[in-house]
């Protein structure tokens, strides 16, 4: 049965004088929530705030405190050093949290200590490699340590040429990080009472994610071995004496266990006898598969994997105190709730509804902390209480004040070959109903993400600026189970392409888009697909294309995907045909009609900037309009200021001129 949701009538409103639209300055209010941690003893939570200043172009992370009454939110720290990772002490009167404060001399961040009685936060590190991560001890007194081998160049003497970076990796570069050396990153134990951090593992490999089990004698954590743990995703849980000793091998199986890409280090039960952890799906099907939950005994043995048959992707397991439920963020089609899982049967309750987006959550004290986001509501920190939201922080309320937010709508679709396509339309200012608007297809990156219930700049800003804005989870998109994920498996640009044509037939039909004023556009993979989709249909006027590759040949060797290409693509010596497949915007460039202007960072190794680059010059010489803006410094993320609103007013201007004339 064909699934449309039906619109609501909409008259044109005339916007109360103290009423504005979006502007691209406008991005310098929003603050940016995260990370909230509750107090063991419920009381508290704390959590970080990005703030931007246009003036200085520098953005500061800080962190901020909130009572679980709600009665009191403050600030805890200042400065445009940022400090981050915020993490209790047990006895809830402490919080740690990692900090570049404290001068220039050092490799990287360190680990800081806040007293909450009062008093100036005390550096506890000073580590040459930095400290990347960390988790209290029961015990109150010690911390296990993430840290990073010291950079040999990071010292040298400013007259002296850096030395030369010598790779022998067979992945050995990554974004932001740069060239990957035999730079690694070990687990340290600092003791409080005083002494160097003593150093728990060491070799060709990485420890990360750790977590000390309830009696602090044992530490987990996830890590990949063998013969060039480079050339696999095989991670696996392992354990280790708190004391130091011999490492223990946990988990076994050939797929990724707690792959720390997901951020969800494994999890003791409350008794110590069981670790939960996220088992990855088939090794072949790397990231379109879903990520299941698993438990496995303290003292190994085959896991249960409690949601197997599930076939959506799970986070952040956390246990009851009682140890007989899981809580989890699960990933829903358009949506993130909060479910839990019964720790032996493995039966799944949904507790928050189909609502908004959960990016995540903190357990203890029996309570519950979230951040939580609908496209109306940016980020912020609730408690979740008897089944229900209500707010801790209230970072956005000044943003929001007088601003003149966009509808955002539900949408689904058939594509052409009879599939059901979901997604969102977020409608133009001013929107009269039976009026044509020109329409921006903006789509999400990954591919295997989706665009969630939750705020989103790009399009409440295209919004204001008269635009219809379609967001289409295409096929490639989580969400809605592997075999959806599975579409576009070593097919890239054509499924989704498919999908994203169906969303804008479909706007047109619904009589919003002027089918003579059609945008596309999107960053990361959904800059890719804005090339795919100009490459197979002339109908659009613009497009934008961030950080996107067409030249996937140009992606071998270049950028950090070399173990999911081998494992999706081949090797183009001898897949050559699936690699020209997937290459067909550069390849066949001379299908482009579409002013397209590209945009990437000169830094980034993730979609390195050769590949719009390329593209650039592929238009160039077909004397189509085109553009390039290189973004000095930057990394896949802009992360600098001035970037990112000259990227938004960038994105105004190119769509203004060729839909709007």
């Amino acid at each position: 049965m064909r699934l449309l949701p039906c619109l609501l009538a909409l008259m044109t409103v005339a916007l109360p004088a103290e009423a504005h639209l979006l502007q691209p300055k406008d991005f310098a209010a929003l603050h940016e929530v995260d990370d909230p941690r509750l107090s063991p003893d419920g009381h508290w939570v704390a959590y970080t705030v990005r703030t931007t200043d246009l003036d200085k172009d520098k953005r500061a992370t800080n962190l901020w405190l909130a009572k679980w009454d709600g009665s009191e939110e403050r600030q805890l720290t200042f400065g445009d050093k940022s400090q981050y990772s915020p993490r209790w002490s047990p006895d809830s009167r402490h919080l740690a949290f990692l900090s570049g404060r404290g001068g220039d001399d050092q490799d990287g961040d360190q680990l800081w200590l806040m007293d909450l009685a009062g008093g100036e936060a005390r550096r506890l590190t000073e580590l040459k490699g930095g400290v990347e991560d960390y988790a209290w001890a029961p015990d109150g007194r010690h911390l296990v340590l993430v840290v990073r081998d010291a950079d040999p160049a990071a010292h040298a003497k400013e007259d002296e040429a850096p030395p030369p970076i010598v790779i022998t990796r067979y992945y050995f570069k990554e974004d932001r990080t740069g060239y990957l050396t035999e730079r690694r990153t070990h687990l340290f134990l600092l003791d409080l009472d005083g002494g160097e951090p003593k150093q728990l593992t060491t070799g060709v490999h990485d420890e990360l994610l750790p977590a000390f089990s309830p009696d602090g004698k044992s530490i987990a954590y996830v890590t990949k071995r063998g013969e060039d743990p480079d050339r696999s995703d095989d991670w696996d849980v392992y354990v280790i004496p708190a004391a130091g000793g011999a490492e223990r091998q946990l988990t076994h199986s050939p797929e990724a266990d707690a792959n720390p890409d997901w951020e969800s280090p494994p999890a003791w039960s409350p008794d110590g006898k069981s670790i939960a952890y996220l088992h990855g799906g088939p090794v072949k099907e790397i990231e379109y598969a879903a990520d299941s939950l698993a438990v496995i005994a303290a003292t190994g043995g085959e896991p249960r994997v409690l949601t197997a048959k599930l076939d959506r992707n799970v986070y952040s397991p956390q246990w009851s105190a009682d140890g007989r439920r899981i809580l989890v963020r699960l990933e829903q089609d358009r949506h993130t709730v909060l479910a839990q899982v019964d720790a032996a049967s493995g039966n799944l309750t949904e507790l928050s509804g189909m609502e908004g987006a959960l990016p995540e959550f903190d357990a203890a004290a029996g309570k519950v902390a979230m951040l939580w986001s609908s496209p109306a509501q940016p980020r912020e920190v609730y408690a979740w209480e008897g089944g229900k939201r209500r707010a801790l922080s209230r970072q956005n309320t000044a943003f929001l004040k007088g601003l003149d937010l966009a509808k955002v709508e539900e949408v689904a679709f058939k594509s052409a070959d009879g599939t059901e396509v979901h997604g969102f339309l977020t409608y133009p200012a001013g929107y009269s109903k039976g009026t044509r608007y020109p329409l921006i297809s903006f789509n999400h990156g990954g591919p295997q993400s989706q665009s969630e219930a939750e705020f989103d700049f790009n399009w409440q800003l295209f919004s204001a600026n008269g635009y219809a804005v379609v967001a289409t989870n295409y096929r490639g998109s989580t969400g809605r189970g592997t075999p959806y994920a599975m579409g576009i498996y070593a097919s890239w640009g054509g499924k989704d392409v498919e999908d994203v044509r169906a969303a804008v037939d479909e706007m047109i039909r619904r009589g919003i888009a002027d089918p003579e004023r059609l945008g596309v556009g999107g960053w990361s993979y959904g800059g890719m697909l804005t090339n795919y989709v100009i490459a197979s249909d002339s109908r659009f006027k613009a497009a934008v294309s961030g950080a996107s590759i067409s030249n996937i040949l140009a992606g071998f060797g270049t950028d950090q995907y070399i173990r999911d290409y081998e494992n999706e693509l081949g090797v183009p010596w001898k897949d050559l045909d699936t690699w020209m497949k997937v290459s067909y915007p550069y390849y066949h460039a001379d299908r482009i009609k579409t002013p397209t202007l590209f945009l990437g960072g000169a830094s980034d190794f993730n979609v390195t900037l050769l590949n719009q680059e390329q593209m650039y010059e592929a238009l160039q010489s077909l004397k189509v309009p085109t553009g390039l803006v290189i973004y000095p410094g930057q990394y896949h993320r802009l992360t600098r200021p001035s970037y990112i609103l000259d990227r938004y007013k960038r994105y105004v201007d190119w769509y203004a001129k060729y839909l709007k004339g």
